[in-house]
C-alpha cells in the first residue's frame, strides 16, 4: 500500500477512533456496489474490523459478490427486493458487451446506447434504495442502531440519503462518474474541456480544436440527458425527507471522498481538500501461492518454471465472462506466440489454441502473483 493511501486511510480511521475512556469504538454502515467496487470497498472495512470497529453491511437479494451467508469480519443487514440476482447478471451482462462494442458504432448510436443502459442502472438503483428507505422495521434498526458514519460508493445512490435520514457524517468512494457530473454538480469542481477530457469520450489531455470542440459536446451532452435520470432521484429524495432537496445537493454534503486512484493515472483536475486519492489500498503483502493444480503443474511450479523470460498475468477484472469466441481466441492466440508463461482468467479457449506456455483459471492470485520477488512479470 503506498504512502498516500496509508495516510488517506488513516484519517478515515481517525474518525472513528475508539473512545478509550468509554471503551466505545465507531460503527459503520456500510450501502455498496458490486463487483471491482466491492473489493475495493471492503479493503476498507476490513482494517476497520482489524481496529475493533463495528461494520455493517447493507444487503439485498439481487446482490452478486456480497454474500451474507459467508464468513467475515463485517455484519451484513439483508432487505428484501423485488429485484432478483439474475436482473442485476442481466444487467452486467449488457453493460460489459457495450463497453466493449460500443466505440465501433457511429457517435450518436454511441451516446444513445449508453443512455439506454443508464436508464436501465437508474432504474435498477433506484428500486433497491426504495425498497431499503420504505422499509420501515429496517430504518428502525438502524436508527437504534446510533450509527457514526455512513461509508458508500457514490456510483450507485442511496448512501447519502441514509446519511441524511440519519443525520450522521457521510464517506464516499469513488472512481469516476460518467461525465464527471457527479463532481461537477455535487462539489462544483471545474474540469475544463481544454485540457481534461470526459471520461468515455476516449480524448486525450492532448486535444486538437476539433477535438475540443467534440469534447464539449461530450459535456453538454451528459449534462442535458443525466437532468432526466435525477428528476427522478429528486423527487424520491423529495419525498423521503419530507423537504424539498435534490440528489446533488445530498451528495455535496459528504465530508470525505476517497478516490479509487493515483494521482498519476489522472488528468490535472483541481480538487477540493477533503478529495484524497487512495488507490492500491487492496495492494497487500504478498502471501504463497495456493495449490492449485493444472495439467499436472501446481501454479507455484508453473510459474518457477518461467525462467529468464518471466510471466504475464492475464485478467479481464471481476464482471467479464461472456467474451465472444472469436475475440477469446483472438487473444489466447496472440498470448501463445509470447515467450512468457501465461496465467489467464475468465476465458474459454479452443483447446486447439492452448499452448504449454498458458495456464487458464477460473480465479488467479493477482495480488501474490505480481508479488516483486518476480524477476519479471507484466
Amino acid at each position: 500500500m503506498n504512502k498516500m493511501s496509508l495516510k488517506c486511510l488513516s484519517f478515515l480511521l481517525l474518525q472513528l477512533t475508539c473512545y478509550f475512556s468509554s471503551g466505545r469504538c465507531g460503527k459503520v454502515l456500510v450501502w455498496p456496489v458490486e463487483h471491482s467496487h466491492w473489493i475495493n470497498i471492503n479493503t476498507i472495512l476490513d482494517e476497520l474490523a482489524t481496529r475493533d470497529h463495528e461494520v455493517t453491511v447493507l444487503a439485498s437479494p439481487a446482490s452478486i459478490l456480497i454474500d451474507p451467508n459467508k464468513p467475515s469480519v463485517t455484519k451484513f443487514e439483508t432487505f428484501p427486493s423485488s429485484l432478483t440476482k439474475d436482473d442485476y447478471k442481466k444487467f452486467i451482462n449488457r453493460y460489459v458487451k457495450t463497453s466493449m462494442y460500443a466505440a465501433k458504432v457511429s457517435f450518436w448510436t454511441y451516446f444513445s446506447t449508453w443512455k439506454n443502459l443508464f436508464k436501465e442502472y437508474t432504474d435498477i438503483t433506484l428500486k433497491l434504495c426504495q425498497d431499503a428507505v420504505s422499509n420501515k422495521r429496517l430504518m428502525a434498526k438502524l436508527q437504534e442502531s446510533r450509527f457514526d458514519v455512513v461509508l458508500a460508493d457514490a456510483i450507485e445512490l442511496c448512501g447519502e440519503l441514509l446519511a441524511e435520514i440519519l443525520n450522521i457524517p457521510l464517506v464516499y468512494s469513488l472512481h469516476f462518474s460518467p461525465g464527471y457530473l457527479v463532481e461537477k454538480h455535487s462539489v462544483k469542481l471545474p474540469f475544463p474541456p481544454s485540457y481534461v477530457p470526459v471520461v468515455m469520450s476516449e480524448l486525450s489531455d492532448h486535444m486538437t480544436f476539433t477535438e475540443r470542440v467534440k469534447n464539449i459536446i461530450f459535456i453538454l451532452y451528459f449534462d442535458f440527458w443525466f437532468q432526466t435520470f435525477n428528476e427522478k432521484w429528486n423527487q424520491f429524495y423529495s419525498e423521503a425527507l419530507g423537504r424539498p432537496t435534490t440528489l446533488f445537493e445530498a451528495m455535496g454534503k459528504a465530508d470525505m471522498w476517497l478516490i479509487q486512484t493515483c494521482w498519476d493515472f489522472e488528468f490535472p483536475p483541481r480538487l477540493l481538500p477533503n478529495f484524497e486519492f487512495v488507490g492500491g489500498l487492496h495492494c497487500k503483502p504478498a502471501k504463497p501461492l495456493p495449490k492449485i493444480t493444472y495439467s499436472c503443474f501446481e501454479m507455484e511450479e508453473f510459474v518457477q518454471s518461467s525462467g529468464e523470460n518471466g510471466i504475464v498475468v492475464f485478467s479481464l477484472g471481476s464482471i467479464v465472462i461472456n467474451l465472444t469466441e472469436e475475440r477469446t481466441n483472438t487473444i489466447a492466440s496472440a498470448l501463445t506466440q509470447i515467450p512468457q508463461k501465461v496465467d489467464k482468467n475468465n476465458l474459454i479457449v479452443d483447446n486447439d489454441l492452448m499452448r504449454p506456455n498458458t495456464q487458464l483459471y477460473k480465479w488467479i492470485p493477482q495480488n501474490d502473483l505480481l508479488d516483486k520477488t518476480w524477476k519479471n512479470k507484466y
